[in-house]
């Protein structure tokens, strides 16, 4: 037992040496102005974080599988696409592919968020006819790319209906989506958004709120992205509210605040966050839905070195 724990101490202290080597190799490439490619990780990060398609474009080009191929050998072992439901079917049957053939997680992908209607507050026919058809085209998205979650943000509040009567609304509403999406497995993950500075008017803004409503709706398809940025800006006590909505957590944003740019750049200690959710077990994504605070090749360096920061613990 002892030989095994020396061999494992011996093993993890050359691996941390290597990835230290490795981030010097991208910082003095990155002030070296060098234009190859940064050299490829030796480890795969501790938790899945996802970047977007195009976030090394300087470095990958904007082909979506080269990027994809580019992020695995940077050591991330997710992706995630917003856009993905508005791509022409051949790109989505490409992406999925390679996605497959490298044994990366897809993140969630938005299947309804339209910020300037009202939708989910009303109790509308019509409106649960457009909701139940976009849940449908959701699925027919999953059956060729594989994908397990779906974003959804419940659109604007009423103002001139009292919010518990729309409360129950977004509850009924959201029972009728789960309908469609169970059979097939997709899971629905509800994002709040801040209302403070970059979502005014909308009606889900919290994860209290959120929690609230998926214990409501209480089936296993609807779900909670906690995105870190907006949580930050409407409520913060970031890690004791992930503690008290886990079991209805599906997944995560990242961005810091203020900037929204990579971990490191602002005011949450996202080290301490990753290692606490880290530590809790968590097998998801964690979708990197921010900015680079320097321009080209050298913020793609950056950022890979900010992740590399937050991930050492």
């Amino acid at each position: 037992m002892k030989q095994d724990r020396r061999k494992f101490i011996k093993q993890s202290a050359a691996a941390g040496a290597a990835l230290v080597a490795s981030s010097a190799a991208w910082t003095a490439a990155a002030a070296a102005g060098n234009s190859e490619r940064l050299t490829a990780a030796e480890a795969p990060f501790k938790l899945k974080y996802a970047p977007y398609m195009d976030m090394f474009e300087e470095h990958a080009g904007k082909e979506p599988v080269d990027n994809i191929s580019f992020c695995y050998d940077m050591g991330f072992r997710a992706m995630f696409d917003n856009g993905l439901i508005d791509r022409p079917m051949e790109e989505q049957t490409r992406i999925a592919s390679q996605m497959e053939k490298l044994g990366m997680d897809l993140g969630p992908f938005v299947l309804y968020a339209d910020f300037s209607v009202t939708s989910f507050v009303l109790n509308s026919p019509e409106v649960r006819e457009m909701l139940v058809n976009r849940m449908k085209k959701g699925v027919e998205l999953a059956k060729r790319t594989g994908a397990k979650w779906a974003l959804v943000v419940p659109g604007r509040y009423d103002e001139r209906l009292h919010r518990d009567f729309q409360t129950a609304n977004v509850v009924d509403n959201l029972r009728y989506c789960c309908d469609v999406l169970e059979p097939a497995g997709l899971i629905m993950v509800l994002e709040p958004l801040n209302v403070l500075h970059d979502h005014p008017g909308l009606f889900l803004t919290g994860i209290p709120q959120a929690y609230q409503i998926c214990r409501a709706v209480n089936r296993p398809v609807c779900k909670i992205i906690d995105d870190m940025y907006h949580q930050q800006i409407t409520e913060g006590n970031i890690i004791p509210n992930i503690d008290a909505a886990w079991k209805e957590i599906g997944a995560f944003h990242i961005g810091d605040n203020p900037g929204r740019k990579e971990p490191t750049t602002g005011e949450i200690n996202y080290l301490n966050v990753f290692k606490h959710i880290h530590e809790r077990g968590y097998q998801g994504t964690l979708c990197m839905e921010h900015g680079k605070s320097l321009p080209g090749k050298e913020g793609e360096v950056r950022l890979i070195k900010a992740y590399r920061e937050c991930d050492s613990f």
